[in-house]
């Protein structure tokens, strides 16, 4: 079975239909055969997001409620991915983004994002 992380923009495009979601990712989602990972930092970005108007969640549901619903696989934050997301140098600021590195070099899962710096953290990704 394949695994893949979600990027928090992987998810809002895949759930708003955006045609921007990367065609390997969609055609990964959409297989059978992949086990698809949502953090609950993405939620936590979501959620920040929308409490501030930058954001709007395409789902009636919660990100919770959705991400359940298309049977992804849910991923709590650890306090290893907290560890290796704050001791990292910091060539990238974001939380959210440090934290999904984190995760996805601890639980060895490909992370579907389309921001190349992220690379920075030497973790395998997909897009």
């Amino acid at each position: 079975m394949k695994r893949l992380l979600l990027d928090t923009h992987a998810l809002l495009w895949w759930a708003s239909g955006e045609r921007t979601l990367g065609s390997k990712v969609k055609r990964l989602i959409e297989e059978a055969d992949t086990d698809v990972v949502v953090s609950a930092a993405s939620a936590w970005e979501i959620a920040t997001k929308v409490r501030l108007g930058k954001l709007e969640w395409p789902s009636s549901e919660s990100v919770q409620a959705y991400c359940s619903g298309q049977r992804f696989t849910l991923l709590p934050v650890s306090f290893a991915h907290a560890e290796r997301a704050g001791s990292w140098p910091a060539s990238h600021g974001d939380p959210f983004d440090r934290m999904l590195a984190a995760q996805s070099r601890i639980e060895d899962l490909p992370l579907a994002t389309n921001d190349p710096k992220l690379r920075l953290f030497g973790i395998q990704t997909v897009w």
